[in-house]
């Protein structure tokens, strides 16, 4: 089978399993295997050994690692559900260089830190601010995340 074909199969078959509900489930102790099983379709896919490294043929096929997948999804969510969150500039008025950043909420629970809500900002606060300006258009913002996210390949 051609290369894209077997893309399109993992696409298909694998990256849907994966990345429903990713933003819940992905602090699981799970994980590790989860990306095992991800590094070895992508080499059955690739033919490559089983000792080859994973790192470059992610780039090559143009998929997302499970960190990466994890990455984007978690602001994704962020970015469609910001009236959830506060940002900064909504809890004071003084004008400074953090102020498009979200609020972050204080936490003391490890379980708390944990989650969704609260490891999501913290995760957003460090993107680069033209990201954080695209966050006001869900379009934009998605493919400007998704090229930031393939250029860097977040791998753990």
């Amino acid at each position: 089978m051609s290369l894209e074909a077997l893309r399109l199969i993992y696409f298909s078959y694998f990256h849907s399993v994966l990345s429903y509900g990713i933003t819940f489930w992905s602090n699981s102790v799970h994980r590790k295997y989860i990306f095992r099983i991800q590094k070895r379709t992508i080499r059955v896919i690739t033919n490559s050994g089983i000792r080859d490294s994973c790192h470059d043929l992610f780039k090559k096929l143009q998929i997302l690692p499970l960190y990466s997948q994890y990455i984007y999804s978690l602001f994704m969510f962020l970015v469609k559900n910001g009236d959830l969150f506060k940002l900064n500039s909504n809890i004071h008025k003084i004008s400074t260089r953090y102020k498009n950043d979200f609020h972050l909420p204080s936490a003391q629970w490890k379980l708390f830190q944990k989650g969704v809500f609260y490891s999501g900002i913290k995760m957003y606060n460090h993107l680069p601010l033209t990201l954080k300006e695209l966050s006001h258009d869900v379009k934009w913002f998605r493919c400007a995340l998704k090229r930031f996210i393939q250029s860097n390949s977040f791998y753990s």
